[in-house]
């Protein structure tokens, strides 16, 4: 093992180390206030903190709608877990397997396929497990090929890039076909982020078609497919039944108790037997556990969380702590027996910190406390000013709600310096008028320079997107000068 920041020996290893798995709410607020906490024994070398991520930022998922509606820049939607978690160690890579009889983590990192040593194992005394959560796909026909997630960054950008591309291809085509595959977007599951990632996309997609000579707003089809029978069951029904009626109102297809039974060929065919010709698939029908936790030896709910006490430890694995998404923690301020706390952002933010507490007191012998919030409520965006939101008993609705959505995410984005650019770029989104570039070719940043080099061409990503490529065999057009080709 080669030395940390702190100078420990190679070989040596510290009296306690703490691994935490996943950098996301749970595990970026474990980790900063543990660090915190053993800010001494860290200096010293008797104690470490290692987290292990997949990526080396944590992304605040509330704001992806806005990101992808390009409200908010996409580097401020995420939090450089380096920059917070300073006397950490930050590993970027995938927990594989977790072999808690042994206390080790089986981690494959950036480097495990380019040096050849293979996986790295990682002992350790306290275990944290907060990977979160992946996409829930059903087996849809077509899904994987033409399917668009929504719980990325990237893929924020992308179905951004995406729909403003569709946009293109429908103002250029002659096929009266390919222009209503291309204007048509389809968004199946009703929560939060479907609601929410539709709503600003449709708000995004109507104020640019006024910049295209030949796509009016109504030549736009936003259908949102849900399988129960309301949309955004968190704010209640009386909300959830105005949230639908303000989307049929801008022309938005709400489908309730309808199913996606297929899309291949590009074609959503419904449960209801409708058909929709469409290159757009958004799919937020629900997430499920992070796979790592059924490559453990660690008990399970049958719908694969683990199975956890009130104070946040799992069932019957001293040393061994979850909160999140990944967890099923009873909830103590229910009347209905056998509830467990709802996988959002508002409790994974203060279960962190009474997990850290509870690690703390286990490494110091004192008996650990019991996670008990009462939900202060939910609150949701519908576009640019409209929103619905249910707090503390009270529904609000429209412009109010819409505010007091910003104001709430913009109290829980992580660091001083994420909210003051946020802010900031709010203030200047009101001044100034939308950004309406698409940049599809981040997805292939070399496609240009292979295309000139060589003549490769790069593969379309799922939905349709375009790549540049240089009439007939990759070379530039007679009479072009060089490097103007495409």
């Amino acid at each position: 093992m080669a030395p940390d920041s702190r100078g420990t020996a190679p070989g040596t290893r510290p009296a306690v180390r703490v691994l935490v798995v996943g950098g996301g709410y749970v595990g970026m607020y474990t980790a900063l206030r543990l660090q915190d906490k053993l800010r001494r024994r860290l200096r010293s070398g008797e104690a470490e903190i290692v987290v292990v991520t997949p990526e080396p930022y944590m992304t605040y998922q509330p704001f992806l709608p806005e990101a992808a509606a390009g409200s908010i820049s996409p580097r401020h939607v995420v939090v450089s877990l380096r920059r917070v978690l300073r006397r950490c160690r930050v590993v970027i890579g995938e927990a594989r397997r977790i072999d808690h009889a042994k206390r080790t983590a089986t981690v494959t990192t950036l480097a495990t396929g380019e040096d050849g040593t293979g996986a790295v194992e990682i002992p350790y005394d306290e275990l944290v497990l907060a990977p979160g959560s992946v996409s829930r796909t059903l087996p849809v026909p077509g899904l994987a090929d033409f399917g668009i997630g929504f719980k990325t960054v990237e893929e924020a950008i992308g179905l951004r890039n995406h729909v403003i591309e569709q946009m293109d291809i429908a103002s250029a085509t002659r096929d009266p076909a390919i222009r209503d595959a291309a204007l048509t977007f389809v968004f199946v599951g009703g929560g939060y982020a479907g609601v929410e990632a539709l709503a600003e996309l449709e708000d995004m997609a109507r104020y640019t078609s006024r910049y295209y000579h030949n796509i009016k707003p109504e030549d736009l089809r936003w259908i949102l497919v849900e399988a129960t029978g309301r949309i955004l069951p968190e704010v209640g029904e009386e909300l959830g039944g105005y949230a639908v009626r303000e989307l049929r109102g801008r022309n938005i297809d709400v489908r309730l108790d309808t199913r996606l039974d297929s899309c291949e060929d590009r074609i959503a065919v419904l449960s209801d037997g409708s058909r929709f010709p469409t290159r757009t698939l958004v799919w937020t029908a629900g997430v499920k556990p992070a796979p790592v936790l059924a490559a453990s030896d660690l008990p399970l709910t049958e719908r694969g969380r683990l199975r956890c006490t009130a104070a946040l430890a799992v069932e019957g694995a001293e040393h061994a702590w979850a909160a999140g998404d990944a967890a099923a923690v009873p909830d103590l301020t229910s009347s209905e027996q056998g509830a467990v706390t709802a996988p959002n952002a508002q409790h994974a933010v203060r279960q962190a910190r009474v997990l850290a507490e509870n690690v703390l007191a286990a490494l110091a012998g004192r008996p650990p406390t019991d996670y008990r919030h009462a939900s202060a409520g939910s609150v949701a965006s519908l576009g640019l000013h409209k929103g619905v939101a249910h707090v503390y008993g009270r529904k609000i609705k429209g412009y109010p709600a819409w505010l007091m959505h910003r104001v709430y995410h913009l109290s829980r984005v992580p660091t001083f310096n994420r909210k003051a650019r946020v802010l900031a770029e709010w203030t200047l989104a009101g001044l100034f008028k939308r950004e309406i570039v698409s940049l599809g070719s981040l997805e292939h940043p070399r496609a240009e320079f292979a295309l000139a080099a060589g003549g490769h061409s790069f593969p379309s990503q799922p939905g349709g997107d375009r790549r540049r490529a240089h009439p007939g065999d990759g070379k530039p057009e007679d009479g072009a000068p060089p490097g103007a080709a495409g």
